[in-house]
């Protein structure tokens, strides 16, 4: 069963035909590959040719030879169609050498239209960037929003219980076909962890201590949502016992984001309107994942899970998201975007009388006009508070 990510469905099809390499890229197992082969699907129903699709996944062993990149130039060159568009798509192409100079070579032929997909963003930075600036437009990839979880699921009739099941078990596509009562979901989620480590992070960084590596990932899975920086990371592991040192925990905190297993929510300043260097806030991309990694006590920091929920979902929704420093309080995400700025505390309740006022608090403080939202587990009618709404977070998660 294919569930249709019509989010980013759409943005391919919009981009169809249009002279622009389309670059996928999110981490491994999120259905990059899937989106393709319904994209694929979808193009033939536009009277586009087996012959005019060639696609290449090169994570398949049959395709190894092609790694080599003037092998897949001669490979692509031989079953282009002279006169008909062409539709080149290459999954996992990190796996080629100069993989950007066959796709730059492509690009600058006539009816052909480029898609190339990536599991880490690595593939985007050094030459590809400069060799084709202008030339590329990134469609970052997550796994399953909970509005997708839930309509996978079939769970629209209840969705407390569905969010429980979506944090308790994973939101990455193919989990939904697991036995969640069963160690299936968890040793899945364990063989893409491994996937990303070793691939992506171990191989790539020639990386020795493996398990200095995981112990930062453990920190930071137990930290989602605690203001950090890697000064603070290395003094807390060090004084644990696991001494390492500054630049070790930022080259492996790098690492990780460009894995996308990691991300990076960095301090704004409201009034100064300026972004800070210090103290930034990291997420996870899959609760079900800090689960496999943390074990039992995963599930007990109930606010900070719905923040990295929250935090996902924004980015989801194409906004700059960042942490909001407000005098000597913090907003939790002030996000933007090109229709301007939108204000969001984050709480798994505010029933409390001192926490809604805690809540609000830093909300108030800011004078200018933008939306301003706390979002909440609470299952109560929806609030107003001198122009702060308090949403349930759930019902905010399916709106589309």
């Amino acid at each position: 069963m294919k569930i249709e990510r019509k989010e980013y469905f759409d943005k391919l099809i919009g981009y169809k035909d249009k002279k622009i390499i389309k670059v996928i890229t999110g981490v491994r197992r999120c259905g990059k590959s899937t989106l393709l082969s319904m994209f694929q699907d979808y193009l033939k129903t536009q009277s586009v040719s087996d012959e005019q699709i060639i696609y290449i996944n090169f994570e398949d062993y049959e395709f190894e030879s092609l790694w080599d990149p003037k092998a897949l130039y001669a490979y692509l060159k031989e079953r282009i169609i002279p006169g008909k568009m062409t539709y080149l798509i290459m999954d996992e192409i990190q796996n080629v050498k100069e993989f950007q100079r066959v796709v730059d070579s492509f690009f600058i032929k006539d009816n052909i239209d480029i898609y190339i997909t990536g599991s880490n963003a690595y593939m985007l930075s050094g030459e590809l960037s400069t060799l084709l600036t202008g030339r590329f437009v990134k469609i970052e990839m997550l796994p399953f929003s909970f509005y997708e979880f839930v309509q996978a699921n079939s769970m629209e009739d209840n969705l407390e219980r569905a969010y429980q099941k979506y944090i308790e078990t994973s939101s990455f596509p193919y989990t939904i076909h697991l036995d969640e009562k069963s160690n299936q979901v968890r040793e899945y989620l364990k063989g893409i962890y491994d996937a990303i480590i070793l691939k992506d992070v171990v191989s790539r960084k020639k990386i020795a201590d493996v398990m200095m590596l995981e112990s930062v990932i453990r920190f930071l899975a137990n930290n989602i949502g605690n203001p950090l920086s890697t000064k603070k990371i290395s003094d807390t592991m060090t004084s644990d016992g696991r001494k390492i040192n500054v630049k070790t925990v930022e080259s492996y905190v790098s690492s990780l984001m460009e894995s996308y297993i990691i991300y990076q929510a960095k301090r704004y300043d409201v009034k100064g309107k300026q972004y800070l260097k210090t103290l930034e806030k990291y997420y996870l991309v899959d609760i079900g994942l800090r689960n496999a990694l943390l074990g039992s006590k995963a599930n007990t920091d109930v606010g900070h899970i719905l923040e990295n929920v929250i935090y996902l979902e924004l980015i989801r929704r194409g906004y700059d998201v960042y942490i909001g420093k407000l005098d000597q309080v913090e907003v939790d995400f002030v996000a933007q975007n090109y229709n301007g700025i939108e204000y969001y505390q984050v709480s798994a309740s505010v029933r409390d009388e001192i926490t809604l006022e805690r809540e609000l608090r830093p909300l108030k403080m800011i004078q200018d006009n933008y939306p301003k939202y706390i979002l909440t587990l609470d299952n109560d009618p929806e609030g107003d508070f001198d122009g702060i709404r308090r949403i349930n977070a759930l019902d905010w998660l399916m709106k589309k």
